[in-house]
């Protein structure tokens, strides 16, 4: 009966540490997929991003607890409300320091500095208007049981939504004539725009729909954790990590890392809670060392 009763232990352990991972990794992939996009086609690697899933899950908070707006319906509020604020951004600070920027490597470095400034203006403006205190709601909390194990409702949910989008997502720049527009771009901006892309306008809704994934992501973190002002640098991190450890600029790349790296730090929370930022760190230090092109090296694509 022992050697019956430890069998069924390890079973379940590696059961939630599954499970667990996956839940971890549709979050992960959401987050980086947006940062993925906005690098990969315009070169921007916004920083601010973390600020940007920090509005999404705090303008959840307030929709639900002031306005009785359930997440599940905030997603198509605040989704297109993101889009057009990225939109702006890019449309009317980025596309002018592309066009005063000497080469793409200035550009690079400029648009750094901008989304640095955004963070600040960002992070005050969350301050101001939602105070520096954690915040949280409960949302299906009913548990469900897989495999032996009890999961939260919402969680699952979060898994199902993050899934849902970015395959959405994939088939969209895969399938869709504006996302071969998107990829076209990614390849090479001037080329697509001699071809009749209009460059402008598809380089602003990269952007956008960065923000808008962004938003997205805000969402269903919300629906799982608390939330406080200063996440949104931690969020930039996972993303960051995420990104590079899939290939800059790789849709495919994002989505594959973000539930791999789900899975390593289920397994590392199971050992010890304390290792999950070092074990990001550690991963993110072998990959540039060993594989700085990541898992699908810098361009842009679906594969």
């Amino acid at each position: 009966m022992t050697g019956y009763s430890e069998r069924t232990t390890i079973i379940d352990s590696a059961a939630d540490i599954l499970v667990t991972g996956l839940i971890l990794g549709g979050l992960y992939a959401l987050i980086a997929v947006g940062l993925s996009l906005q690098y990969g086609v315009g070169r921007v690697l916004n920083v601010a991003h973390g600020e940007f899933i920090m509005v999404g899950a705090l303008a959840t908070f307030s929709l639900f607890t002031v306005w009785e707006v359930r997440p599940v319906i905030a997603l198509g509020v605040i989704a297109p409300v993101l889009f057009a604020i990225g939109y702006g951004l890019d449309w009317w600070l980025f596309n002018d320091l592309r066009g005063s920027s000497v080469n793409e490597e200035h550009f690079e470095g400029r648009s750094l500095l901008a989304s640095f400034g955004l963070v600040f203006v960002m992070q005050n403006m969350i301050l101001i208007y939602w105070g520096g205190q954690h915040r949280g709601y409960t949302y299906l909390n009913t548990p469900v049981s897989i495999l032996g194990n009890r999961y939260g409702a919402n969680r699952l949910l979060a898994l199902a939504v993050a899934v849902g989008v970015s395959l959405a997502l994939y088939v969209f720049i895969k399938r869709t004539r504006l996302g071969k527009a998107i990829r076209a771009a990614a390849e090479s901006p001037d080329m697509a725009a001699a071809l009749g892309v209009n460059k402008r306008r598809v380089l602003a809704t990269s952007f956008g729909l960065g923000a808008a994934l962004a938003g997205l992501a805000g969402v269903l973190y919300s629906m799982m954790f608390q939330l406080s002002p200063s996440t949104g640098i931690e969020l930039t991190i996972v993303a960051i990590v995420v990104v590079v450890f899939g290939g800059l600029g790789s849709i495919g790349g994002s989505l594959l890392g973000g539930f791999t790296l789900g899975l390593v730090i289920s397994f590392v929370n199971f050992i010890d809670p304390s290792l999950s930022i070092v074990a990001f760190y550690l991963i993110f230090i072998l990959v540039l060392l060993f594989k700085p092109s990541g898992l699908f090296g810098r361009e842009l694509h679906a594969d």
